[in-house]
């Protein structure tokens, strides 16, 4: 436990010899960034880059366009580098994109809006796509103003107490970008803002998204995943990658690996990482709400202890959490007042308390007055930033 511990401060850019140089080397070292919440990849990203600005971040997706943002795992939004998006895509985002036709077909024909719904569903993509095409980049009302078949409506969770009428435009953009044909750009207002623009795929892929075949796409992505999470049970890889046990078995088949003992559980590693991992300097680290770490295995309690309740809402969302030394020891909000507050869930000793007030301190000053509120909100985040 003590090695693994070690493994998740070196691996996750968290030790304090172990920083990354920019967001983008910090994504691909942790084979993306969680991106549902709009705050987690600034977040995430500066509590692994030393002197990272917002501008930073920003230039990284939207300028220099070396990070991408994008539907993944576990029909998950992450950031990725640009050299891992055809591989996500293909290992996960593409089986996703032929759900999410379906979906959409489906929701046509309920709602009525054409007789031939596949027919409806492609020429609204081709519209769609044109529109955009034309304007460079659009905010999705843009193009609902641009394209009239986007604004039809359909009912959603018909019988259900929050059901309610919404128009197609959401619907056909997240099946052009589960397709790889479209991206979100930079969002509206600040960098806590999650209404994107939507750009063309060519804009950080200028001959399209790259295709490679599903099978040897998810052995890479494993091969990455392995080497920055491992060891770990076969368990944890179905759980992150959201595919089927029998999907997850060939992947591993297509590895060189060996099976090691994870305190009684089964677990494997890359056959060439396998060495004892040197001990790293104990480091206090404020992890954001969905951080990939937190998020990162199916078995949390090596590194989370008996602090799943007051940290994860009822979804199995992690909301803010306090780390030392490898494992979680308690939870962080932002108040009203923009300042921080945490709270520690068990004794760890006067260094390790001093060396998290700073680590608080040094989140407050980069904040600098910025106020949000997590997407997925947990009991002691509620506490802690009502108090």
């Amino acid at each position: 436990m003590a090695e693994r511990r070690a493994r998740l401060l070196r691996r996750h850019h968290l030790g304090p010899a172990d920083r990354a140089p920019d967001v983008t080397t910090a994504a691909g070292g942790l084979v993306g960034l969680h991106a549902s919440d709009p705050v987690t990849p600034y977040l995430a990203a500066v509590a692994r880059v030393d002197g990272l600005r917002v501008t930073d971040v920003e230039q990284a997706l939207y300028d220099e366009r070396s990070a991408l943002r994008m539907l993944g795992m576990r029909r998950t939004m992450f950031v990725v580098p640009v050299d891992l998006a055809p591989v996500v895509h293909a290992a996960c985002t593409r089986a996703i994109a032929v759900r999410e036709r379906k979906r959409l077909v489906q929701l046509v024909e309920q709602a009525g809006v054409a007789e031939d719904a596949e027919r409806w569903v492609e020429e609204a993509n081709e519209a769609t796509m044109r529109a955009l095409a034309a304007r460079g980049e659009a905010f999705a009302n843009e193009l609902s103003g641009d394209v009239p078949a986007l604004r039809a409506k359909v009912r959603i969770a018909e019988g259900k107490a929050y059901a309610s009428d919404s128009n197609l435009t959401t619907f056909v953009l997240f099946r052009l970008a589960a397709d790889g044909r479209i991206a979100r750009g930079r969002p509206r207002g600040t960098w806590i803002s999650s209404q994107h623009r939507w750009a063309p795929i060519e804009a950080w892929f200028p001959g399209g998204l790259p295709e490679l075949p599903t099978e040897e796409a998810r052995v890479e992505l494993v091969r990455r995943w392995l080497r920055t999470y491992g060891p770990a049970a076969v368990a944890d890889v179905k759980w992150w990658t959201g595919w089927t046990l029998g999907e997850t078995r060939r992947a591993l088949a297509g590895i060189v690996t060996e099976e090691v003992d994870l305190d009684g559980v089964v677990g494997v590693v890359l056959a060439d990482d396998s060495e004892p991992e040197p001990p790293v300097e104990p480091a206090a680290v404020l992890l954001p709400a969905l951080d990939p770490t937190v998020m990162g295995w199916k078995d949390r309690d090596w590194y989370l202890g008996a602090h799943r309740e007051a940290l994860f809402d009822r979804n199995g969302n992690a909301g803010p959490t306090v780390w030392w030394d490898g494992r979680v020891v308690g939870g962080w909000a932002v108040r009203p007042d923009a300042t921080v507050a945490f709270r520690l869930l068990e004794r760890v000793g006067r260094e390790a308390k001093a060396a998290v007030e700073g680590a608080a301190g040094r989140l407050e000053d980069w904040l600098d007055g910025t106020r949000f509120t997590p997407r997925f909100r947990t009991p002691l985040e509620r506490e802690l930033s009502s108090s």
